[in-house]
């Protein structure tokens, strides 16, 4: 006996089916099935930089795309952070290593040297001692290389100053008379410029800080960092301590667009625009590279766009899914 109950497979089904029908007519416009075999070998990235993503009129209202022009502004705005007083004897112990691995790595390099031309001059050197001496500094240089990448990830800016500079920072800070303090921006991966000026709140108190510059290195619960110089600070505020940061972005002219439209891969930071109307009522859409500059609420200030560009603002990610890019979105980031 017939029934008017439909199961929930056949009404999932009935959902799916038309994004299906969507995608593989996109993806059929954007591969006909005449492309050679060099088209086919075509890297990731020129794929991206070069594929041209066309819908329907209809196919845009169904997918929930809209677009708009991104809005000419000029802002300093302020970055609420959160900062941690560093240890000044990691400081003292990350200097350390890194230099005298350097010196390790360079005298084992002359050692192996000389062996090696007491060995061609056949004075007291044999072939399996200039072997050991090569080995030995392979792996000095390797802990030398090690050594300095840790120090710049985890100290970032001085990792460029010079030895006297950072002889007399650890001088200072081991003497109590100034601090090191790491700012975190928490759901902020995309760094910009900020100003060389900070407040960092000690229980009410306003300190002003310097900053140094961003820290690469990040954790799951921190996103972009940056290095603080307090030199007056108040009693009580050592290693460990808590504090609220605000630091100041610079003044810099852009274009705003919302988080929802960047989208991210390992060749940079990109938006969707819509190009032209072609034949039969149909839209391209491209990526085109941005820059961001600064974040202002929900919304991100970028370079690289122009007044008249249209911008896709809603649905960048129904076209990535479309043209199979791996990455995500900057609204998806926000969620996780």
């Amino acid at each position: 006996m017939a029934t008017g109950h439909v199961s929930p497979l056949v009404r999932a089904a009935s959902r799916w089916l038309p994004w299906t029908l969507l995608a593989v007519a996109a993806v059929a416009a954007d591969r006909p099935e005449t492309a050679t075999k060099s088209a086919k070998a075509e890297t990731a990235e020129q794929a991206r930089e070069t594929a041209v993503l066309s819908l329907t009129l209809s196919q845009q209202q169904a997918v929930g795309i809209r677009i708009e022009h991104p809005l000419p502004l000029i802002t300093a705005p302020q970055i609420e952070a959160y900062g941690t007083v560093l240890d000044p004897v990691a400081l003292v112990s990350d200097l350390g290593r890194m230099e005298s691995t350097q010196v390790a790595a360079a005298a084992a390099a002359a050692d192996a040297a000389r062996l090696e031309r007491l060995y061609h001059d056949d004075t007291q050197a044999s072939l399996k001692a200039v072997q050991a001496s090569r080995a030995q500094s392979v792996e000095a240089a390797a802990q030398a290389r090690a050594a300095a990448l840790t120090f710049r990830l985890q100290w970032g800016p001085l990792a460029s100053w010079s030895e006297a500079q950072r002889r007399s920072l650890v001088d200072v800070a081991s003497e109590g008379r100034l601090l090191l303090l790491r700012a975190d921006v928490p759901g902020q991966r995309i760094g910009g410029a900020v100003d060389r000026h900070a407040i960092v709140e000690v229980d009410g108190v306003n300190v002003e800080a310097r900053v140094l510059g961003a820290l690469p290195r990040t954790d799951a619960s921190s996103g972009t960092g940056w290095l603080l110089q307090l030199e007056h600070t108040p009693p009580g505020l050592g290693p460990g301590a808590r504090a609220a940061v605000r630091l100041q972005a610079t003044a810099a002219p852009g274009l705003l667009v919302p988080a929802e439209a960047l989208l991210y891969s390992e060749h940079g930071t990109y938006v969707y625009c819509q190009q032209s109307a072609g034949g039969g009522g149909s839209f391209h859409y491209t990526a085109v590279t941005v820059r961001p500059v600064a974040r202002v609420g929900n919304a991100w200030l970028v370079d690289g766009l122009e007044p008249t560009t249209r911008v896709v603002v809603q649905g960048a990610g129904v076209l990535w899914s479309l043209q199979g890019i791996g990455t995500f979105s900057a609204a998806e980031e926000e969620h996780d």
